[in-house]
């Protein structure tokens, strides 16, 4: 397991790697010593600690390698080394179980540093993430040449001996050059300082490299600028255009840029007037740049160094500033400058060049030649900035066909597509529900009327059986019991010299026959009243009252108001029954005294109530003690269109009410 740390002030890297016999440490300096060049004292010292025999201030398994600023990292790595140490003590097994990946060391050399050079940068990130997948421990060296900032000729030669006498006992396995100088310097050099080290090279184009011949060491990716595929863009996007303006600097880089753009148009200039501002400083430039003639575009090669020596980040800095004060269009070289208002071209991918170089130098690692891996070139793309486009009034439709555009800003349709699309859905979702709901409430309401139709067919079943029992019972068992008492008061009074005794006997025996048959009599008239039927609603319920007074000792309080004197044999049949049932129950359960009956007309409808003073109930418990009777009286309220309610609270009484509308359409008339 490796880890990097960077201590504070401290140039350099340490690197902490558990093993499973302990805890080794690499120390990668990133940066060149101060004192380089002046007096040599700190140059390199080297600490080697033993493995069998460790002191206090020594790690079992550990060797320590620094140069420079050794003592000023000595605490601050003793204390990571005892936490690593703890852990491989604390975790052994997880350690030694992981099979250790082979160490390959890679030096990483860019011409400039990430601050100067956003396209290093994106360089280094894409080569950096290709190594991690590789199957080695990568032990990875980062140098640059810092060409943007000492770009004079001393200077360099100091970097460059510093460089070479810093890797001079520490040789790569493989070499990657970032860049056009960093790769001179490895033509020019390595056969000296690296010898028989492979060098993979990316960011740089083959005119970059000049004269300068790649021996077998050498293998990579050339980038491929192409200004004049960019002209030929800006000139289809704009074909009024009679002015080219380049902007560049003077650092050697900038040159490269320049000399190629030169060449590249020079067999356009009898058709266009090309001025090449590459040797201002920035001020003069950009006031330059605010007073472009009309029907002119812009080639932005690179501006590192301005012509006072002024130093800048080309894409950060010098780009914004280009930009903001341009009063034409911009096209540039690379897919890193393609930012802040500049159009774009036929531009370089730098992520994919240092893609392709990582897997090369993989290649090469795995034991691959690098005179057996061809150099390729790589594949630019046309890309442009929408935005910009727009401002310059440059039509999408004549860029070149497979243009890829950035920051395009959609359509209300497309900015807006997906809350159509789930409104849509929304909507199509609730339609579909109320379509279902619809239907079930469809077939919920068959199905109801179908269970109300068999409950009629049941009530009126029952009611047919109703009145042929109280039929057969009144005028078959009734008439047959009075013909029995007949009969047994006929044998009294033939008997008149029977003893005593047998004469009572007989007369009791007359006694119950009446009763047995005024009982069945009742029993006749609860089943069908005879009354109901003959003289209608009012009086039927009257004498309901009077023979349930009579008959239970419970004195009923009967009231009617404005009840047609013909009602619809239904209706009075089914308000007749609901009170009847009432009073049953008021009789089983409320223990009451005394209860009321209201019979009243309002509008088309016809109310009864029936309410006692007994000992009432929770309603809550209605559902769970709810019996045929009550369910009745609703079921037959509920087939005429009615309505059907019961009240009740502990102590307070109950009170049974329905309503039930009178049917006009049958030509009835209610005075």
């Amino acid at each position: 397991m490796a880890i990097l740390y960077w201590p504070p002030n401290f140039a350099g890297i340490i690197v902490l790697t558990v093993e499973a016999s302990g805890v080794a440490t690499r120390w990668l300096d990133s940066g060149m010593p101060p004192q380089f060049g002046g007096g040599g004292s700190n140059l390199e010292a080297s600490l080697e600690v033993s493995v069998s025999d460790p002191t206090d201030d020594q790690i079992s398994g550990c060797q320590v390698h620094s140069r420079g600023h050794s003592a000023r990292i000595g605490i601050t790595a003793r204390f990571f080394f005892i936490v690593f140490a703890a852990i491989a003590f604390v975790f052994p097994q997880s350690i030694s179980t992981q099979t250790p990946k082979p160490i390959r060391r890679v030096l990483l050399f860019n011409d400039f540093g990430y601050m100067v050079s956003p396209g290093i940068m994106a360089l280094d990130q894409a080569i950096v993430a290709a190594l991690e997948q590789s199957p080695f421990q990568i032990e990875l060296y980062t140098e640059t040449l810092e060409s943007a900032l000492f770009s004079d000729d001393a200077s360099q030669r100091r970097i460059r001996a510093w460089i070479a006498f810093k890797y001079s006992d520490r040789q790569p396995d493989v070499i990657i050059t970032a860049g056009p100088a960093s790769l001179r310097f490895m033509i020019e050099s390595h056969e000296s300082f690296f010898q028989n080290t492979p060098i993979i090279f990316c960011g740089t184009t083959e005119e970059m490299v000049g004269e300068l011949k790649l021996d077998p060491h050498f293998t990579g990716v050339w980038g491929v600028a192409q200004p004049e595929k960019t002209l030929l863009a800006a000139l289809k996007l704009q074909p009024d255009t009679k002015h080219v303006v380049v902007v560049g600097g003077r650092n050697p880089f900038d040159q490269y840029l320049e000399n190629l753009a030169r060449q590249s148009f020079r067999k356009y200039e009898p058709k266009l007037d090309f001025t090449y501002l590459t040797d201002l400083d920035m001020p003069t430039l950009l006031t330059r740049l605010r007073q472009l003639p009309d029907h002119t575009i812009i080639y932005y090669t690179s501006l590192m160094e301005d012509a006072a020596g002024s130093h800048f980040v080309d894409a950060a800095q010098s780009v914004p500033l280009v930009v903001g004060a341009a009063s034409a269009p911009i096209f540039v070289v690379d897919d890193v400058d393609l930012r802040d208002g500049t159009a774009g071209g036929y531009l370089i991918n730098w992520a994919i060049d240092g893609q392709v170089a990582a897997k090369m130098a993989v290649r090469v690692l795995s034991g691959e030649k690098p005179q057996n891996i061809a150099v390729v070139r790589n594949n630019n793309i046309y890309m442009f900035d929408w935005r910009a486009l727009r401002r310059w009034g440059l039509s999408e439709k004549d860029l070149p066909t497979g243009s890829t555009v950035l920051n395009r800003e959609l359509s209300i349709w497309q900015r807006t597509r997906s809350i159509w699309i789930s409104g849509l859905l929304i909507i199509l979702g609730l339609s579909a529900l109320a379509a279902y709901l619809q239907f079930s409430r469809k077939e919920l309401r068959l199905a109801r009327d179908a269970q109300m139709q068999l409950s009629g067919r049941l009530i009126n079943a029952q009611e047919k059986e109703r009145s042929r029992l109280a039929a057969e019972l009144h005028d078959d068992f009734s008439q047959r019991l009075a013909l029995l008492a007949l009969g047994l008061e006929n044998a009294s009074e033939a008997l008149p010299d029977s003893p005593r005794s047998a004469k009572q006997q007989l007369q009791e025996l007359m006694n119950s026959a009446s009763e047995l048959g005024a009982d069945i009599h009742t029993v006749s008239h609860r089943l069908h009243s005879a009354t109901l039927e003959s003289l209608g609603l009012e009086p039927g319920i009257s004498s309901l009252c009077k023979e349930f007074s009579y008959r239970h000792g419970i004195e009923i309080d009967f009231l009617a108001d404005k009840i047609p004197r013909r009602v619809d044999p239904n209706v009075a049949l089914c308000l007749f029954r609901i009170v009847q049932e009432a009073l049953q129950n008021l009789r089983k359960h409320s223990g009451a005294a005394r209860a009321e009956v209201r019979l009243f007309k309002n509008g088309d409808r016809i109310f009864v109530s029936v309410y006692d003073h007994g000992k009432g109930f929770e309603m809550n418990d209605l559902k769970a003690h709810e019996g045929l009777g009550i369910r009745s009286m609703g079921e037959r309220a509920r087939l005429l269109r009615g309505h059907f309610k019961i009240h009740s609270k502990p102590g307070r009484g109950t009170k049974v009410e329905a309503a039930i509308p009178l049917p006009t359409a049958i030509g009835q008339t209610h005075d």
